[in-house]
């Protein structure tokens, strides 16, 4: 063990740092980064294992950081590690540094995930606790790694907090700590203002081993993550009793610990001193972006450790591959990221089924053929069809991560975040199901999936109206406009930030798994119906034809010069199909087009966009959501058919009718338009 003098140095020297970025930046939270800094030191300078000159080793621990806000303690303890400069830390919040005010997730700079909203962070550590534990199940010893988080009082009272408490215990994930920074301030206020809930039977209720310690005690924190890694049965919490904004202090030396309004601005603005708090933490008010001599040392014997360590668990991996050669290969490949090979023609569909069914049938397919996949549903797999996985496999349990099927409950974000973290952990391909209408629980957490760039697989069923006598509360009108806005927006690579496709008949919903599988960039969004869909016409082999909604849209069938061009996805494409007969049947030259993805179809060439809807054409638009959905499609010369209100309770068929949803329809709108 270090010495207890050299270790408070270097937790003195976290605060001096995280202090100083805020200071400069004259923008962020100061007083949890510096209250913080003792845990995330030992966690760092004793406990993480990692491999400093690879970060991207499968087998290393992974440190999963909840409150985006204390951002400056990570990357003051990352500088000690090396993956920090001083300039760097210096630009904090600035533009294009590194340092955003919020970690982004950056592997080779020993950032495991992007903290956005309180909860989600240590719901992606549990995810990652899953996934380690599957892999661990299917490879043996060569996964055995831990996996740390940090939580503060913002995240245990967010509500995701109690899913992601719920599901660590149930499933017994013993490769899982978290320390909870209990420092009793809130932004605005105490957090005794806030809660007066027991945190500690809270989680012990829901299976966890619970230690409260001193959180700024070095010997203590020692001492629980000891015990922490000895637990075999259980997710441990450590409540580590901190002091906010510890040590710092005002012009006259006075005490500004455990102040609300150091939590939030800097120092100075809260009324300290950031020259006497440098003074009392041991460091150089002129130089404050410095690393003490004894901290470096300090660092520099645990990355020898460190070698060491991962010399001997490399040697063990070698060993291990030499034994096991088709696992090692497998393990390379899974994670390599890589999208797995299959012959996606072969896969039979039962004809004029609902793009759910279709979509059951695919994922029976993946559960038999992709060995790394994970499915999971929020309690809805016989509705959503996620069950065609789960039949082909048993679900995930404690002490038994044989199977791949992840039932996470009545609760989606959860769901999302877990699988999120499971991404973020590599190794293992995700995907997750639950009605489209209840992608509104899971909307924050798909836009971190896109930031990240998580290739998650968000099955979305119960796509539209048709959900019927569940009526509106069930049935989804704005999501789909909701969820293709991400198609509009651009990741920090230039692509769209998101995939999305509503397939419109069976066949098509092969060729949209496929997609879905191959996409390995960005989250993928799958949107099913519920009722049954007549298949597309086909001048021969439908898969073929099919294949060419790889472009995002494309021409299902045309007349030679149409006067008008059809357009939709999923269900309402058949409809169209029955419109485009009614119109044919009155001399009307018709071209019937599916866009699954618009967002997919405007990154073609503007020849191909051309050949598929001629600028200046007729168009006519049909969508069970809001108009909006087709209207960049449709443009000018045309008008779309949607949804302007809420849905109502009765039998689809009815809704149809009712709502206009019929060839009959079609053909009237269509006459209207041309004439």
């Amino acid at each position: 063990m270090n010495d207890i003098k050299v270790m408070n140095r270097a937790a003195d020297n976290i605060r001096v740092l995280a202090a100083s970025m805020v200071e400069k930046a004259n923008s962020g939270h100061p007083g949890g980064a510096m209250g913080g800094a003792d845990f995330i030191n030992v966690l760092f300078s004793e406990y993480l294992v990692y491999d400093p000159k690879n970060p991207e080793w499968e087998g290393r621990d992974r440190y999963f950081q909840d409150p985006g806000h204390m951002s400056p303690m990570l990357y003051s303890a990352l500088a000690l590690t090396g993956k920090f400069t001083m300039e760097e830390l210096s630009q904090f919040r600035q533009w294009g540094s590194p340092t955003p005010g919020h970690p982004e997730v950056d592997i080779k700079r020993g950032i495991e995930n992007t903290s956005g909203p309180l909860g989600q962070g240590h719901t992606y550590a549990v995810g990652a606790a899953i996934a380690a534990k599957f892999l661990k199940a299917r490879l043996g010893d060569v996964m055995n790694q831990t996996i740390y988080a940090y939580i503060s009082d913002g995240g245990i009272q967010e509500e995701i907090s109690q899913g992601a408490g719920r599901v660590a215990g149930t499933l017994g994930l013993d490769n899982l700590i978290m320390f909870y920074d209990a420092n009793n301030i809130q932004l605005s206020t105490t957090v005794e203002e806030v809660t007066s809930e027991n945190v500690a039977m809270k989680y012990e209720a829901w299976g966890w081993k619970v230690i409260t310690i001193n959180g700024n005690d070095v010997n203590e924190i020692r001492k629980a993550l000891d015990e922490a890694k000895a637990e075999a049965n259980r997710p441990t919490l450590i409540i580590g009793n901190t002091i906010m904004g510890k040590g710092a202090r005002g012009a006259d030396q006075s005490c500004y610990e455990n102040k609300v309004s150091t939590h939030g601005q800097p120092l100075s603005a809260a009324g300290a001193s950031i020259e006497e708090t440098i003074k009392n933490l041991g460091g150089d008010p002129q130089h404050p972006f410095s690393v003490f001599p004894d901290v470096a040392e300090l660092y520099a014997k645990r990355a020898k450790e460190l070698e060491a360590i991962v010399a001997e668990r490399y040697a063990a991996k070698d060993a291990w591959a030499k034994a096991n050669p088709e696992l090692a290969e497998k393990m390379a490949f899974w994670f390599s990221g890589q999208a797995p090979q299959l012959d996606w023609a072969a896969i039979e569909q039962k004809a004029n089924q609902a793009t759910r069914a279709a979509s059951a049938t695919v994922l029976g397919i993946l559960a038999t053929k992709v060995e790394n996949m994970i499915c999971s549903s929020a309690d809805l797999s016989n509705s959503d069809k996620t069950d065609g996985f789960l039949k082909k496999t048993h679900s995930l349990r404690k002490g038994d991560f044989s199977g791949a099927f992840f039932q996470a409950g009545v609760s989606e974000l959860t769901m999302a975040c877990v699988c999120i973290g499971m991404s973020l952990h590599g190794g293992v391909i995700v995907a997750c199901g639950t009605f489209f209408v209840f992608s509104d629980y899971m909307k924050p957490a798909i836009r971190m999936a896109a930031l990240m760039e998580q290739p998650v697989k968000f099955i979305w069923s119960h796509d539209a109206f048709r959900v019927g006598e569940d009526g509106p509360t069930h049935e989804p009108v704005e999501q789909e406009a909701q969820i293709r806005l991400m198609e509009k927006l651009k990741n920090h690579k230039g692509h769209n930030s998101m995939l999305v496709l509503r397939p419109a008949d069976v066949i098509e919903t092969t060729v949209a798994w496929k997609m879905a599988m191959e996409n390995t960039a960005t989250p993928t969004a799958l949107i099913l119906s519920r009722q049954n869909i007549t298949d597309l016409p086909s001048k021969g082999n439908r898969y073929d034809e099919a294949l060419q909604a790889e472009k995002g849209a494309y021409i299902v069938e045309s007349d030679v010069n149409p006067d008008v061009i059809l357009v939709a996805s999923g269900s309402e494409v058949s409809t169209l199909e029955e419109g485009a007969a009614l119109l044919r049947a009155d001399g009307v030259k018709v071209r019937v087009v599916s866009v699954p993805s618009e967002g997919l179809f405007r990154s073609q060439s503007k020849e191909y966009q051309e050949s598929v809807i001629p600028t200046g054409s007729k168009v006519f638009g049909l969508t069970a959501g809001l108009p909006v959905n087709l209207e960049g499609l449709v443009g000018a010369n045309g008008k779309v058919w949607g949804l302007e209100s809420f849905g109502f309770s009765a039998p689809y068929k009815v809704l149809d009718e009712k709502l206009g949803f019929t060839g009959k329809n079609v053909y009237n709108q269509v006459k209207e338009l041309l004439a």
